[in-house]
């Protein structure tokens, strides 16, 4: 499944997986593929909306990640 943002490569693996910690890298991915500030928005909304494995889900879902 191709991420919906493939351009935006977010380093999970071998990280801190706390679910702020992931929130974060991802914003900042995101901001860094200068993604405009809705979308960052739109993620985070939808990637909090749930569990853990939500979180992660969204994130793949987004987002490349490695």
């Amino acid at each position: 499944m191709t991420p919906k943002h493939p351009h935006v490569t977010v380093h999970l693996t071998e990280r801190d997986g706390n679910a702020f910690a992931i929130l974060g890298r991802c914003r900042r991915a995101a901001e860094i593929a200068q993604l405009p500030e809705e979308e960052i928005e739109r993620f985070l909304t939808e990637a909090m909306a749930g569990d853990y494995d939500h979180l992660v889900q969204t994130a793949t879902r987004w987002f490349e990640i490695t």
